[in-house]
């Protein structure tokens, strides 16, 4: 694999073990919202998105009320609810430690509101490991390439010298739509069959994996 300058993650599910988590706070919230809870795979299949497609995704004819209580509710339970585990995958900390010594620049895109993200990168102490974040409250949902576009601007960086690592098809449709590179890991949501329709340049097992070749 090529010398990449720029390496961009997805965090749910590529960096932080969280899908379970996002699950159950997403049915907790249906619940008190009283609308039909979804199935879990239901909502594993719109990780990554943005809150407003994602309910529109799955909650038919949910109407703007009931989006906004959703996006109150799920902040909350995520938040201050629930609290299933939601650690770093394996080698996650050692990855990021390791290309930030071989002076790559770090960032991340990510479907989580900055509310979240800000907490989740001082919960897991990695917040002074990246140059900078996006977040789906902030720019156009995944896959739109605006956040990418976005990344690469403001770190004077071309499309070719940066690659985007995420778990699911919208990563690496947004990688495909920025004309960026991209790796697919499959300890996420979508299985490697999935991944592999957007042309990514390996599908990796394990982050230990993944360093092994950007390194």
């Amino acid at each position: 694999m090529k010398d990449y300058k720029l390496i961009i993650f997805d965090w749910d599910g590529t960096l932080m073990n969280s899908v379970d988590r996002i699950v159950s706070s997403m049915q907790s919230a249906a619940d008190t919202v009283g609308l039909v809870i979804p199935t879990n795979d239901e909502v594993k299949d719109i990780i990554g998105l943005s809150l407003p497609v994602v309910f529109d995704r799955l909650f038919t004819d949910i109407t703007a009320e009931q989006v906004e209580a959703m996006s109150v509710q799920y902040k909350h339970q995520y938040l201050e609810v629930d609290t299933t585990p939601s650690p770093l995958f394996k080698n996650a900390m050692d990855l990021l430690i390791t290309l930030k010594e071989h002076n790559k620049l770090l960032a991340v895109a990510t479907g989580k509101g900055r509310e979240g993200l800000k907490r989740v990168l001082s919960l897991s102490n990695t917040t002074d490991l990246f140059h900078t974040t996006r977040c789906a409250d902030e720019m156009p949902s995944k896959p739109d390439p605006t956040m990418l576009l976005s990344i690469l601007s403001e770190l004077g960086i071309s499309s070719h010298e940066a690659i985007m690592i995420g778990d699911t098809s919208y990563d690496l449709k947004m990688a495909q739509n920025a004309g960026v590179d991209s790796v697919g890991v499959t300890f996420g949501v979508h299985d490697k069959q999935i991944l592999e329709k957007y042309s990514p340049k390996i599908v990796v097992d394990s982050l230990s994996e993944l360093q092994a070749l950007l390194v």
